[in-house]
């Protein structure tokens, strides 16, 4: 009965995108004052970026986890599950508890327009985290910043971890029109911790932190890193020095995710939480982020090693190929890729493609897939043993079935293809 109610739920819910994105923050205020402003019952923090958002999110919830608060987790968007948007201690919330928030949501009173799948499932996760009594939650944005549905909450610290060009329809034309939105989520006197590298970025946030008195901490300016050759790394913080640091997440780009993370942890022990740094450092080395960058060893004389990653942007993919070139030099992979039709797809592909000798396009089960003939005349003018396997599963069975497991295979260009891989190597038992 419950998985019927549940399914239900969700048809209902992803039936929602057919009202598209629409920023603004008048209706999910409607809903949480229905709710009784679930959102005001704990302290939070706030991430917006262009990338790393997930990475650095997780982190901190497994920090604030493992020193003994109990914290929510909110992302998006989802791999496999819908559940796994919204964790407690590193938990997804449960089938009932989906049904229960849902139809919270459901009973209050619509206002002109039907809320979006996105105000509607950042309304269960703050009604979810009030009736579970987290003592923190760390809240992922979704688009944006300023007029994001989750920029309804008064953080005690923001996160923003990089900006690049991506959403221009919604976000602006310009890395400073882009910054100026996700810079929205800064609140009066809150500290805000960023990694921001260009000086428009860079002038934009330093200009609405000082509108809004709020201290601005800044990678490469208030606090450090340096990378050491056993892949480890040493913290020179705000007001601590951490040596014989690690990131549990691979790729050389991860090490400044951790250093955002370990300034955000400055910030709560200035504000007087209790976090050891053997805690900090645990957690930091063994905490994961499903999808990115993450690598399935070979089965040997069966199975290549797999390499998933969304790669879902012009920055991300860039990142990808960097890694790829320095640890994969010497091995043959198979790229097995799909990107949205808002996508930079081009650029993502010159990117990626010279690190591939075999290339499977396909394409996610979403609206707003691009057609793999598309992608077809620029793959193979790089890349000339190219094909076109239609849909996610069997391009992923091909590419197992046909790739030596002396190669790799690559997974990349959605979270939504992704996902839908990750499905089918579970069905596979892998």
């Amino acid at each position: 009965m419950m998985s019927k109610k549940y399914d239900q739920c969700l048809e209902e819910m992803f039936s929602l995108h057919r009202f598209g994105i629409k920023l603004g923050l008048d209706v999910i205020r409607h809903i949480l004052n229905n709710l009784q402003n679930p959102e005001n019952t704990f302290s939070c923090i706030h991430i917006a970026g262009t990338n790393g958002k997930g990475s650095i999110a997780s982190g901190l919830a497994s920090i604030l986890a493992a020193s003994g608060y109990k914290v929510g987790l909110y992302t998006s968007p989802h791999l496999i599950k819908f559940n796994e948007r919204i964790t407690i201690n590193g938990i997804e919330v449960s089938d009932e508890e989906i049904v229960a928030s849902y139809q919270a949501v459901k009973s209050i009173p619509k206002t002109d327009r039907e809320p979006t799948f996105f105000e509607y499932t950042t309304a269960m996760a703050l009604h979810l985290f009030a009736r579970t009594n987290v003592d923190w939650a760390i809240i992922e944005t979704g688009m944006g910043g300023r007029l994001d549905a989750t920029n309804v909450l008064s953080p005690a610290l923001c996160v923003i971890s990089n900006i690049s060009m991506e959403h221009r329809f919604y976000l602006g034309n310009t890395i400073a029109e882009i910054t100026g939105e996700k810079g929205g989520i800064i609140k009066h006197n809150t500290p805000v911790v960023t990694g921001v590298t260009q000086k428009s970025a860079i002038d934009v946030l330093q200009q609405i932190a000082s509108d809004k008195s709020a201290p601005l901490y800044r990678l490469g300016e208030h606090f450090k890193v340096r990378r050491c050759k056993n892949g480890g790394f040493s913290y020179s913080g705000i007001d601590h020095q951490w040596k014989n640091m690690k990131t549990g997440l691979p790729g050389s780009h991860q090490v400044d995710n951790a250093a955002l993370i370990l300034a955000a942890c400055e910030v709560l022990l200035q504000k007087g939480l209790c976090l050891e740094l053997s805690r900090i450092k645990k957690s930091l080395e063994t905490y994961s982020w499903p999808g990115r960058l993450e690598i399935i060893p070979a089965s040997p004389e069966v199975i290549p090693e797999i390499i998933i990653d969304g790669a879902h942007n012009l920055m991300a993919a860039r990142k990808l190929a960097r890694f790829l070139k320095q640890e994969y030099t010497h091995k043959k992979i198979t790229l097995v890729i799909g990107i949205l039709d808002d996508k930079p797809y081009e650029s993502i592909m010159q990117s990626l493609l010279p690190n591939f000798t075999r290339v499977i396009l396909t394409e996610p089960d979403i609206d707003r897939s691009l057609s793999p003939e598309k992608l077809m005349p620029l793959t193979q003018s790089i890349v000339s043993d190219t094909i076109i396997v239609k849909d996610v599963t069997s391009a992923v069975t091909h590419a197992i079935e046909t790739t030596p497991p002396d190669s790799a295979i690559c997974i990349a260009g959605s979270l939504y293809v992704v996902g839908e891989a990750k499905q089918a190597l579970k069905n596979i038992g892998i």
